[in-house]
């Protein structure tokens, strides 16, 4: 936070009007994000705690700057003992104060983990791990714990009781023996009717204090570290102890097929918080809005909002809250999805716009010969949608086995309440919730709780029961029917509510680690397609003027939307994306150029490595040169283990890891690869920068709120997280920045290869949207270009004040001979470039208007 506040000066300089931060309530230990919150009341201690909060409120406010939270509703860390809710939780089971809080299924179809929740984290089976000794108690303050290596759970109070009723045995004494008595005493921890919970939990804590007078005593001390010795001694007593707890500890791999609460996506240690819940709400979000009311805050971003139960009611419920904040979610939209339009949010951010800017970079005429390529070196001739529905039925099968299961068993609740369906065997029932869950192509349905599905869910429904049968005809077309109506509402009662509800939360995560997180490492057609919210199957865009006509519809309902090319998340940062693109204009040397690089390493690749994760490192290089191997083989690790082919982070192949691994390390040791990795991207990086500029001026004018993600400023060739997260150089930033008004278009231009241009760029139109800020809330209307090089163009008007005219596929308009006579017709009256000053009126060559300068933003004089 300290160092946030540090560098206000010189964003508040930039033009720059929010600080758009990432989570930074209390997160986790040893993470390296603010995604993993363990405790909503206080801000990260490691990020300067809430003094540093405050003096980076302060220097915001000092200049301007105004603040973005980034929110996590969805799931919190289950990080012992830094998250108190969840140790309660562990402690006093469905009787603890936060057993609501967190979305555990207190009554499973095992009746073993009844009441229980099962904790998957031992490295080998239980039994094991027990008779190994691998598991420990302790005792801390009249507290006692379990051990697991570095990991410690609470042990519950009747487990306690027990122990301390050995150590009386031992000691004889009457007031181990009455401490003993009054655990086993207290509410059992199925007693969850308030009073019952508050009896339990103030009992519970006179017993902790008193045991801890009395453990003062070196005698009692003794007794009792001779009672906890004694029980972990012997397995059989330790197992009855550890049978005594209110969670049940397992082999890390039972979570592939057995869980009792919902998690983020696959991520064991994240577990789903059930924010539709006033109290849990009220909880969880108490800090943020306080903020938000005393003016610290302007906005906020909500995370993965397609968790939650009910994103509509969390949704109006922060609002609420917050009337006038600036709200945007985490929304991935498929290319024919709309947000609902009855969430009062201002827009998503903006994924769905940085494909669009992508799609508009890449030549759909090279989508054939690139095709052709990527089936030659796969050796595969699946299309992108089989490969995605390939992908969502494997993590079903095992990622995600474990969500299934539960979805399953409610599925089963309801068929066996029914006569007509209770004979469908569970396999049925699983074959026909696996075909309906890779059946959708959107990530979710929006049905509410009490309701309904509107007509766009209701077709999503019915389309997704349409491709689940021919997927699979043996499924029976009438359990289908029963989901269908469950799903849309149609059939309602307790158990029909928890299977749509369940259902609809599941979606996601399918598509999130069936589609984004395997199947994109899978198809890589072009890897520069493959990004968060995109669609690998479109190459391209065959008609520019698509966009205008979607973002004239988007601007008018969500004028204050996101614009993001570059996130935390995205798989490519925005400039490689661009140098990815130029490949599209020049299919055949490009298929040379791969083709010639794969003939001369073939005696230095291994066996194990396949051609379509060889294609892959090519692109790498060639999109993110210069990149050495520390950040090389890292890479290729999380895109050959996400790809789930042939290795991945549950079953990995060392042999396969070391084959990938060793390859890319000779191809960077080599010489003559590495001159010619250089002299073809010398080839393309002319192009590359100029896509990087008009992607850059399309954000900063496009109808929205663009986000300049940290360090993009500046030519950024970051890949997937974590490097992506590699530390900013803010120094660097300052000094370049403190040289921009010395620069005009032509001194700027010459800067090209440090980036500088970039920020000069982006600085003229920061400030041209502070001095025409009605133009950027005004209308977006496509300007007409008249001649054969017109599709290389793409204009555009903001209001009456500001016209935009950016280039697209310049390596193709080159080999054409570049302009010719195309002609942009302005809008009446006089206008100045803001980056040459140069004035333009009426009926205007391009050659003339982007002669002195790559990029063109118009200002009406």
């Amino acid at each position: 936070m300290f160092a946030v506040a540090s560098v206000t000066r010189r964003l508040a300089d930039l033009g720059v009007s929010h600080l758009y931060l990432s989570p930074f309530l209390q997160s986790a230990p040893g993470t390296s994000h603010g995604y993993a919150v363990v405790d909503h009341s206080r801000v990260d201690r490691r990020l300067g705690g809430e003094e540093g909060r405050e003096a980076m409120a302060k220097a915001a406010l000092d200049r301007g700057l105004g603040i973005v939270i980034d929110l996590v509703p969805n799931h919190m860390a289950i990080s012992l003992p830094s998250n108190r809710w969840f140790w309660d939780v562990l402690e006093h089971g469905p009787a603890s104060r936060y057993a609501d809080h967190f979305d555990v299924d207190w009554d499973p179809p095992d009746s073993a983990i009844q009441n229980k929740v099962l904790l998957p984290v031992l490295a080998d089976h239980y039994g094991r791990e027990l008779e190994a000794g691998a598991l420990h108690l302790r005792m801390e303050r009249g507290r006692f714990t379990v051990h697991y290596h570095d990991q410690v759970f609470p042990a519950s109070p009747r487990s306690i009781g027990l122990l301390l009723e050995e150590a009386a045995n031992r000691s004889g004494s009457d007031e181990l023996s009455f401490a003993a008595r009054s655990l086993q005493g207290i509410p059992p921890p199925t007693s969850t009717d308030p009073a019952s919970r508050d009896r339990r939990h103030a009992d519970a804590g006179v017993v902790y204090d008193f045991v801890a007078e009395l453990a003062a005593r070196p005698l009692l001390e003794k007794a009792i570290v001779g009672a906890m010795e004694h029980i972990t001694s012997d397995p059989d007593l330790f197992d009855d102890f550890l049978e005594e707890q209110n969670y049940r500890l397992s082999r890390w791999r039972v979570a592939e097929q057995e869980l009792g609460y919902r998690r983020f996506f696959d991520i064991d240690d994240l577990i789903g918080l059930r924010v539709e819940i006033p109290s849990v709400f009220a909880d969880s979000h108490h800090l943020v809005l306080e903020w938000v009311e005393a003016g610290e805050a302007d906005g906020i971003r909500i995370d993965h909002p397609d968790g939650l139960r009910s994103p509509g009611a969390y949704l109006s419920r922060l609002r609420e809250a917050a009337p006038e904040a600036w709200i945007v979610v985490e929304k991935i939209l498929a290319e024919d999805e709309s947000l609902p339009g009855d969430w009062p949010v201002d827009g998503t951010t903006g994924y769905e716009f940085l494909n669009d800017v992508t799609a508009l970079l890449v030549d759909a005429a090279a989508e054939d010969a690139f095709t052709a390529l990527w089936q030659e070196f796969s050796e595969s001739n699946l299309a992108w949608g089989e490969v995605a529905e390939q992908a969502k039925r494997d993590v079903l099968r095992d990622v995600l086995a474990a969500d299934v299961n539960r979805l399953t068993a409610v599925f089963a609740d309801l068929t066996q309440s029914r006569r007509r369906y209770r004979d469908f065997t569970r396999i049925e029932l699983v074959d026909a919730l696996r075909e309906m869950l890779v059946g959708f192509d959107v990530y979710r349905t929006y049905v509410p709780e009490d309701g309904g599905a509107g007509p766009v869910d209701r077709q999503r429904i019915r389309a997704a029961v349409e491709r689940a049968q021919s997927a699979d005809p043996e499924i029976d077309p009438e359990l289908l029917g029963l989901l269908q109506t469950v799903l849309t509402g149609e059939k309602d009662g307790p158990v029909e509510r928890e299977l749509k509800m369940r259902f609809q939360q599941l979606t996601g995560p399918v598509m999130a680690k069936g589609v984004e997180d395997t199947a994109f490492y899978r198809y890589l057609r072009l890897a520069a397609l493959c990004e968060v919210g995109g669609n690998p199957g479109r190459f391209g865009l065959t008609e520019p003027d698509e966009l205008h006509r979607r973002w004239a519809r988007t601007g008018e309902r969500w004028p204050h939307r996101m614009l993001s090319l570059t996130t935390h998340d995205t798989k490519r940062s925005e400039d490689v994306r661009a140098r990815l693109a130029v490949l599209t204009e020049i299919p055949d040397r490009w298929a040379d150029t791969v083709r010639a690089w794969r003939e001369r390493n073939e005696q230095v690749r291994p066996d194990r490595v396949d051609g379509a994760t060889e294609y892959l490192i090519y692109q790498t290089l060639v999109g993110a040169h210069p990149i050495g191997a520390d950040r090389l083989v890292p890479y290729l690790e999380k895109a050959t283990k996400e790809a789930k082919v042939h290795t991945s982070w549950t079953d990995p192949d060392p042999d396969y890891d070391e084959a990938i691994a060793s390859f890319a390390r000779s191809l960077l040791a080599d010489r003559r690869q590495r001159q010619e990795i250089e002299a073809f991207v010398a080839l393309i990086l002319p192009a590359g920068h100029v896509n990087g500029l008009t992607q850059k001026v399309i954000q900063l004018t496009a109808p929205g709120v663009p986000d300049i993600y940290q360090g993009t400023e500046l030519w950024d060739l970051s890949l997937v997280d974590p490097d992506n997260r590699r530390p900013v150089d803010h120094r660097l930033l300052e000094r370049l920045a403190g040289e921009l008004e010395e620069l005009d278009a032509s001194s700027a231009l010459g800067r090209t290869e440090d980036g500088t241009v970039k920020m000069w760029v982006v600085s003229r139109l920061l400030d041209l949207r502070k001095r025409r800020s009605p133009a950027f809330e005004s209308s977006h209307r496509p300007l007409p270009t008249v001649g054969d090089a017109g599709d290389h163009a793409f204009a555009y008007q903001r209001g009456v004040h500001v016209c935009v005219v950016v280039p697209r596929l310049t390596l193709r308009l080159q080999e054409r001979g570049g302009w010719g006579d195309t002609s942009l017709q302005l809008p009446g009256g006089d206008w100045a470039d803001v980056f040459t000053g140069s004035r333009h009126t009426g009926d205007t060559p391009l050659a003339s208007l982007l002669s002195e300068f790559p990029v063109a933003v118009l200002e009406r004089i």
